[in-house]
């Protein structure tokens, strides 16, 4: 039985008399007989709280950032009125509102609650309890109790580079040949003959329709579909490492997704592989329309782990799920200790027979440091940035040596320069 704060003002003003005999208030309800006797029977009217129904709908997926809501069906089978106060719980990290809500339920009806989530991380967010309390008609005693009604809502990456893709797609549309401007230079797919402009490349001239004209005509390409392309995310320790407001890992995420759209779009193959020490997720198989749905699921519970990558191991895997060539696209960090000692000596194994291209999220802060002047403080943080950008372009040419595709950029800009780095690849017909 639970007394409400309502029955410990009532105890204490009806025995103030015998405030001497009983200094607390549970003693004073011994010597109360009267509000004994009505706490008592407020208890046995108050609805049981073991025997309530409940069920659960609504999202059970949501972009992180947005706003979900899940409802609650509270089904009271019992001959008395439900007067309850309930908290349904959840993970602090899915940001509930409201956490505490009253309710009355008629004696076989139920009523729905509902329950906005705004969660705060990536990942699974469950809910954990509903807890209820059930009081009297006059408020002075209640019955609590728990009951687990499961519920899983997924939190989705925000994908927040979709921005970029109209204008990554009007592109492609060029490279295609469905607009009214033409890609010159070499492809790997004929498309159509028009005539030449300075400019053009001599080696694209067909002669022999040349002959029949009496104007060069000059072949147009466009870049061969059904290309497979291969992301590889690393999520050993240097992934957790923050660049700016976020973690290397959802950056190279947000980058991941753009590509995933980009490429599906351009009719190629997408798969994805997480790997670290072992293989955390991965995405193969899937058709154009399905592949993004299945690349953002996968994503979602994904976190970085704290051990170092086996290089070794994530080239094996890559080559594993690349058979014929491929554009393999890893997205890792640049600093110099792990490329040097993991990646470097298994990246022949990689370009041997596949098209190479690494994607590392640069930290803003580095560049803001390389600025300040002023101050001998600043003076040093800006010997320490330009130190550090140094070696990042001492690894990044190492890499590119080794005939590797770069990309560094800031989290704001990684997404877009890696789609353009594709389709850069995509319109020289390296793929």
């Amino acid at each position: 039985m639970a007394l409400t704060g309502r029955t410990a003002l009532l105890a204490a003003i009806g025995a103030l008399p015998v405030g001497i005999l009983a200094p607390n208030w549970t003693g004073m309800l011994a010597v109360n007989a009267p509000l004994t006797l009505a706490i008592l029977c407020d208890y046995a009217m108050a609805a049981p709280v073991r025997t309530l129904q409940f069920t659960r709908s609504g999202d059970t997926s949501v972009r992180l950032g947005d706003g979900a809501e899940v409802r609650l069906t509270v089904t009271n089978p019992s001959r008395r009125r439900l007067r309850a106060q309930l908290r349904d719980a959840w993970a602090p990290s899915a940001a509930q509102n409201p956490a505490r809500q009253r309710l009355t339920v008629p004696a076989g009806e139920r009523r729905r609650l509902t329950t906005a989530l705004r969660p705060t991380r990536r990942g699974d967010r469950s809910a954990e309890r509903v807890t209820v309390r059930s009081y009297g008609p006059l408020g002075l005693a209640a019955r609590q109790g728990n009951h687990e009604v499961p519920w899983t809502v997924r939190v989705l990456p925000p994908f927040t580079s979709r921005k970029h893709l109209p204008s990554r797609l009007a592109r492609l549309r060029e490279l295609d040949g469905r607009t009214s401007v033409l890609t010159r230079g070499e492809g790997t797919e004929f498309d159509s003959l028009r005539e030449y402009v300075p400019g053009d490349d001599t080696r694209s001239i067909d002669w022999r329709a040349t002959a029949r004209q009496t104007t060069v005509a000059v072949r147009t390409w466009r870049p061969e579909r059904d290309r497979h392309i291969l992301i590889v995310l690393d999520t050993g320790r240097t992934s957790a490492g923050r660049v700016g407001d976020v973690p290397r890992l959802d950056a190279a995420m947000d980058a991941a997704l753009l590509l995933t759209a980009l490429a599906s779009r351009a009719g190629d193959r997408v798969d994805l592989v997480a790997y670290d020490r072992r293989l955390r997720a991965q995405v193969q198989g899937r058709s154009a329309k399905d592949v993004l749905p299945a690349v953002v699921d996968a994503l979602a519970p994904l976190e970085p782990s704290l051990v170092e990558t086996d290089a070794r191991g994530l080239a094996a895997t890559a080559l594993a799920r690349a058979p014929r060539r491929s554009l393999i696209v890893l997205l890792t960090g640049l600093d110099a200790a792990p490329i040097e000692e993991g990646l470097l000596p298994v990246l022949p194994q990689l370009t041997q027979r596949h098209t190479v291209l690494v994607a590392s999220p640069a930290d803003p802060h580095i560049a803001r440091m390389a600025t300040t002047r002023g101050t001998i403080e600043g003076v040093y943080e800006a010997a320490a940035a330009t130190q550090a950008q140094s070696q990042r372009l001492r690894t990044a040419e190492q890499l590119q040596r080794h005939g590797v595709t770069v990309v560094d950029a800031t989290p704001d800009e990684l997404a877009p320069a890696l789609a353009d780095a594709y389709l850069a690849l995509k319109a020289a017909g390296r793929l």
